[in-house]
C-alpha cells in the first residue's frame, strides 16, 4: 500500500514537472533560469492596476491577467513599479522583461516595441454629473477646456478629433489641457478648472461605480485602439510565448472570467492580435 502510494506520488510529481516544463518550453533561457518575468507596471489606472487603499495590495485586470499568463507559462511575476515615461527605456535596457500597464498599441510605439494585444479601448469624453445637461454630445466640448493625462496619446487624439469635428465645422477648437495623470484631470474637473475630461473607456465603468453621481459619460469613445503587452523588438521568443499563453487562457475561459470580474466583457478580443494584426 505504502509503496503504491509512493509510486503514485512520484508519478504525479513527474507529471507536474513535465507539465510545467512543457508550459515553459517557449520561454527564453534567461526567464527559465530566473524563474520569473520582471514586469513594468504603474498602479495608478483603476480598474486596470491600482493598490487596495486598505491593504496596499496590487490589484486590477492587468494584475490578474499578468499572473494568469505567467502561471500558464510555468513562471512567476515580479512587478516593477516604474513611471509610464520610463517604461520603454527600462524594457530596451533590460531592466524589465515586458510592459503590462494599460498601454495602448499605437503605430508610433511599434518602432521600438511589439505588442500582444489583449483588449479594446478608446478615448472617452466625460464631465461632472452636475453639468450633464450642458454636455449632451461630444461636440458640446468645442471651445471648452478639457483635461487629460499628458503621458497618454489622448491629447493628440483629442486635438485630431477637434480638428475634424469642431474646427472643420466652423466651431471653436477644444482647449486641450495636459494633466499629471487621469486622477489630476478628475481633481481639476471637480474644482471647475476644466469643463470636461478624457480617459480610457475601460476605466469609466469602475469610476462611475466608485463615485456615484459624480461624473457622466458623454457620447461613445471617439477612438478605437487595442491595449497591449509590450515586448522589446528582439524578444520575439517571449512575445510568442505570451501570445500562446493568452490563446490558452481564452480557450479555457479564464480570460473571460477575469474580464467579467471587472464588468469589461465588452472590451474582450475575439482572438490573438500582435501589433493590431490578427494571427492564427
Amino acid at each position: 500500500m505504502g509503496n503504491n502510494m509512493n509510486r503514485h506520488l512520484v508519478m504525479l510529481a513527474a507529471l507536474c514537472v513535465a507539465a510545467t516544463a512543457a508550459n515553459a518550453e517557449g520561454l527564453p533561457e534567461r526567464i527559465k533560469s530566473a524563474g520569473k518575468v520582471v514586469v513594468a507596471n504603474q498602479a495608478n489606472y483603476p480598474p486596470m492596476e491600482y493598490k487596495d487603499p486598505a491593504t496596499n495590495k496590487l490589484m486590477g485586470l492587468d494584475i490578474d491577467l499578468g499572473l494568469a499568463l505567467a502561471k500558464q507559462l510555468g513562471t512567476t511575476v515580479e512587478w516593477s513599479d516604474i513611471g509610464f515615461e520610463q517604461m520603454v527605456s527600462s524594457l530596451t535596457t533590460g531592466r524589465v522583461d515586458l510592459i503590462h500597464s494599460g498601454m495602448s498599441d499605437l503605430p508610433t510605439r511599434r518602432d521600438t516595441l511589439d505588442f500582444v494585444d489583449y483588449m479594446k479601448s478608446g478615448a472617452q469624453f466625460y464631465t461632472s454629473f452636475a453639468r450633464k445637461d450642458e454636455f449632451k454630445k461630444p461636440t458640446d466640448f468645442c471651445g471648452k477646456i478639457v483635461g487629460m493625462s499628458r503621458r497618454t496619446s489622448f491629447p493628440d487624439e483629442t486635438a485630431k478629433w477637434s480638428a475634424a469635428n469642431c474646427e472643420a465645422k466652423g466651431l471653436p477648437a477644444v482647449k486641450v489641457v495636459g494633466t499629471e495623470g487621469s486622477a489630476d484631470a478628475r481633481a481639476q474637473l471637480k474644482q471647475g478648472r476644466v469643463d470636461g475630461a478624457v480617459q480610457g473607456s475601460e476605466t469609466l465603468p469602475y469610476l462611475l461605480s466608485l463615485e456615484k453621481d459624480t461624473y457622466t459619460v458623454v457620447g461613445e469613445p471617439f477612438t478605437a485602439v487595442y491595449q497591449g503587452i509590450g515586448f522589446a523588438k528582439k524578444d520575439t521568443e517571449l512575445r510568442d510565448a505570451y501570445a500562446a499563453a493568452l490563446k490558452a487562457l481564452m480557450a479555457s475561459g479564464e480570460y473571460k472570467t477575469i474580464f467579467a470580474k471587472y464588468g469589461l466583457e465588452g472590451a474582450m478580443l475575439d482572438g490573438i492580435y500582435v501589433n493590431a494584426q490578427a494571427v492564427k
